[in-house]
């Protein structure tokens, strides 16, 4: 017989340059069993999983796989272990092909000295066949979709024979269409005894798919094992953040004036079908829609970051031309980034470098660099934000997912936007920074700041916005008033804005 337990970890502990970050982790999941790991950003989930995967070395503890003690120094042992970590950024080589890529560091071989190619490419193929998926295993992976590559990854590990699968944020990045897909693999592995370890903020997610979870906060387990059925939403943000959130999108949403601070008129480029639309002040106007919609490119449109054919811009009343996003910040806009490790940070540099990016020629004039003004900056909006930082100088790679969107947004509330485009303002964080950033979006809007947010989260979308676009193929298919989202009961008004989104009300 085997052991009860696919995996336990016991009493593992581990700190960084003196600070501790695991205390006394004891962890254990069954075969077939799919566990949600759940936790603010920081509390030590991401530590846990890379010492399981040995990425990390404990500094004390025990790791036993199915009753057997393993000792852990590199990824390689995690793997003869039949542990497989799918991470939450992608680490595929873009100009490998699918096959290459998936024995890479695992290559097959004819003898002493050459590679089995044909061998691979049928092994590679039958995995992705395991999982329905229809590629072809010679596509260089650099022209697939990050959705798409994210099931070559899960393909990967299980090419393996991987009895404990982790995945870190898979639905990150993923359409409802795809999410529904990965959700059904994951049900296919639980029939077939593999354990697997799902790490997501996605609440709604947690609660469909998982049959049990394991809550971390500052590096302790508070809950392991809990039966995730009959949980509410309110109890797992309650043990993951330590206290009830019982306003979690705020107390009501910004209303806004009738006074039309920024207007889009029939703006047309390659992916965008002449798209028209009014932002009134103080108001969140949210925009929906599936992946494809290009919602995205109609904010870079916008921003100046992609070339409009035709139409025009109005910002209170005036036409206005951003070429590009010197002439939009300008011009008074702020673009937070659905991407912002990629696009809204620069990591290897300090919060304060970061923060006032856009405004160094308010604190450097020529050779005189003024310290103290450069401080009062960062001071002012790391306060309002409730920034967690060592200090001005700590550099963002070291900082927690939802405090580096916190420095995202005040490097362009340190700009003075008039309007403020976020796009997936909440992507990759915990519940309590999500809630932190909602009431801020709300702040802002009353200080008369005027908000467009793209989401791809239902719930975020209608508790959030004072009014909802919803985009199709490029084109804007309907625009929900104030009004008429009253009338609605959420589930009605997430079906209603899913048709739209589909193209079904055409």
């Amino acid at each position: 017989m085997g052991a009860e337990y696919i995996v336990e970890m016991r009493n593992i502990n581990k700190s960084f340059y003196g600070a501790k970050v695991l205390h006394d982790v004891n962890f254990k999941v069954k075969a077939g069993e799919i566990r949600g790991l759940l936790g603010e950003n920081g509390a030590g989930k991401s530590t846990m999983m890379r010492i399981l995967n040995g990425i990390y070395s404990k500094d004390s503890g025990q790791i036993f796989v199915d009753g057997v003690e393993k000792h852990f120094s590199l990824p390689k042992d995690a793997r003869d272990a039949k542990i497989s970590f799918v991470h939450q950024e992608i680490a595929l080589s873009g100009n490998l092909t699918i096959a290459q890529n998936m024995f890479l560091g695992l290559e097959k071989t004819k003898g002493k000295y050459f590679v089995d190619d044909a061998s691979m490419r049928e092994s590679a193929k039958a995995s992705l066949e395991s999982l329905n998926l229809n590629l072809d295993v010679d596509t260089l992976v650099g022209t697939l979709s990050v959705a798409q590559q994210q099931m070559v990854e899960i393909a990967k590990a299980l090419m393996q024979d991987a009895k404990v699968l982790v995945l870190d944020e898979p639905t990150a990045a993923l359409s409802e269409k795809e999410v529904r897909f990965l959700f059904r693999q994951m049900r296919r592995l639980k029939e077939k005894n593999v354990a697997v370890i799902f790490i997501s903020h996605r609440l709604n997610e947690i609660q469909e798919i998982t049959d049990s979870l394991t809550v971390l906060r500052d590096g302790r387990i508070i809950a392991d094992g809990v039966p995730t059925q009959g949980l509410g939403s309110e109890e797992i943000i309650a043990m993951m953040v330590g206290r009830n959130v019982t306003q979690f999108y705020g107390s009501e949403k910004p209303h806004g004036t009738d006074e039309v601070v920024f207007e889009v008129k029939d703006l047309t480029n390659p992916v965008l079908d002449h798209i028209s639309f009014q932002l009134r002040k103080g108001e969140i106007l949210g925009f929906g829609g599936l992946v494809g919609a290009k919602r995205t490119e109609l904010m870079s449109a916008i921003f100046g970051l992609d070339e409009i054919d035709s139409g025009e811009l109005f910002l209170d009343g005036k036409k206005i031309v951003n070429k590009n996003p010197k002439q939009a910040i300008q011009n008074g806009f702020g673009l937070v980034s659905e991407d912002r490790k990629r696009n809204g940070l620069i990591l290897v540099h300090s919060i304060a470098r970061n923060l006032t990016l856009n405004v160094t020629s308010s604190f450097i004039h020529g050779i005189h660099y003024d310290k103290a003004k450069e401080k009062s900056i960062v001071d002012e909006y790391g306060n309002k934000l409730s920034i967690k930082m060592t200090g001005m100088e700590q550099l963002c790679q070291y900082l927690s997912g939802g405090n580096q969107q916190k420095v995202v947004i005040a490097k362009w509330l340190a700009s003075n936007p008039k309007v403020l485009i976020m796009d997936e303002p909440t992507r990759g964080v915990d519940v309590g920074a999500k809630s932190e950033i909602y009431q801020l979006m709300s702040k802002l809007t009353s200080e008369g700041i005027s908000i467009i947010m793209v989401s791809s989260e239902l719930p975020e979308l209608i508790n959030i916005s004072s009014r909802i676009a919803v985009m199709h193929e490029g084109k804007l298919s309907k625009i929900f008033e104030e009004e008429e989202l009253a009338r609605y009961g959420t589930d009605d008004l997430q079906k209603e804005i899913m048709f739209y989104a589909t193209g079904e009300r055409e």
